[in-house]
């Protein structure tokens, strides 16, 4: 971390000011240490560049085991692809010139997808995850000196309240226990006239029959090393049934629902082991979390409502977007 994030630092359990104790640096960053509330009752580990807020384990180890292990699968520094830029710029409307030299808050990075593209347009990143993804993310963004990685909780930030112009959490939030409260947590982060976009899956009809929910009830109590293993050997077969179905007249596109795996064949420009890699991700994404809770277009414009959020726009971008504006 750079000594300069301790100035909105708070003490998740006391929303009290945090100050370094026994810092090693290197270069400009603070690679251990801890942080520690004036009278010394809280104290917080920095481990590997990393300010530690949350338990080394908990809800979201099967995001930890898979980012750590599909680090890059997703950068388009890595894919050669613009999908992470797209999906970012579309999703928040705002510009690499809005952002440029602004704190920017990314509330779940995983690998840090979306950091990257926030921080190759001059923001001032700060990267959030509750699970141990904060170390893929790191080592994928060590090279850019505008960004600081944190491992907290969505639900006790570690922040000051009002201290980034621009916040967004995309594909993060139905993952939480609760999803109201989760998005509730991130409006008092936003500075005043400062910028919202969260995004959710949508539930709807069509969703709601994905096979996923069929299976997810037994293979999020499956161990995640045993269900990626598995998933190693079904994905390369599951991925032609995938695209035999999809062909079907008429129907197919609704049919592939049926099938449990990702198929990014014709929906991105990838090559065949670029597909079969994000399949095995993203099957692996729907199979594995503890929670997976898709929102209605009426609720989430509520929440944002709710919020005291101006210009609200609620829109399908492939997933349920949401952005608004922090009055004055």
């Amino acid at each position: 971390m750079h000594v300069e994030l301790l100035s909105i630092l708070r003490c998740p359990r006391t929303g009290q000011q945090l100050q370094l104790v026994e810092p090693e640096y290197r270069g400009s960053r603070v690679c251990s240490g801890w942080l520690s509330t004036k009278d010394g009752a809280q104290r917080y580990p920095i481990r590997d560049f990393v300010p530690r807020f949350s338990p080394e384990s908990n809800y979201a180890d099967n995001f930890g085991m898979q980012w750590n292990k599909f680090r890059k699968t997703q950068l388009d520094s890595s894919s050669g692809k613009p999908i992470s830029s797209n999906r970012f710029w579309t999703s928040t409307g705002w510009s690499p010139e809005a952002i440029f030299g602004r704190r920017v808050l990314d509330a779940g990075c995983g690998a840090g997808r979306f950091a990257e593209i926030a921080a190759r347009a001059g923001a001032n990143v700060v990267a959030l995850d509750y699970s141990s993804a904060v170390d893929a993310c790191y080592a994928n963004l060590a090279q850019y000196d505008n960004v600081d990685v944190v491992q907290g909780d969505i639900y006790s930030l570690p922040f000051a309240e009002k201290s980034f112009p621009y916040v967004y959490s995309l594909g993060v939030l139905q993952h939480t226990p609760d999803v109201a409260r989760a998005f509730a947590a991130l409006p008092p982060m936003v500075g005043a006239d400062g910028k919202l976009c969260v995004d959710f899956y949508g539930k709807r009809f069509g969703t709601m029959l994905h096979s996923k929910y069929l299976l997810r009830p037994i293979t999020k109590r499956v161990s995640k090393e045993r269900l990626l293993r598995a998933l190693e050997g079904a994905v390369p077969l599951m991925l032609p049934v995938s695209r035999g179905v999809g062909s079907i007249p008429l129907i197919g596109r609704a049919l592939k629902r049926l099938v449990p795996v990702a198929n990014y064949g014709g929906v991105y420009p990838l090559s065949p082991q670029q597909i079969k890699e994000w399949a095995l991700l993203d099957t692996f994404d729907m199979l594995a979390p503890e929670y997976d809770q898709p929102q209605t277009a009426n609720t989430v414009r509520r929440w944002l409502e709710n919020s005291g959020l101006l210009s609200i726009e609620v829109f399908q971008s492939g997933h349920l977007v949401a952005r608004g504006i922090k009055p004055q």
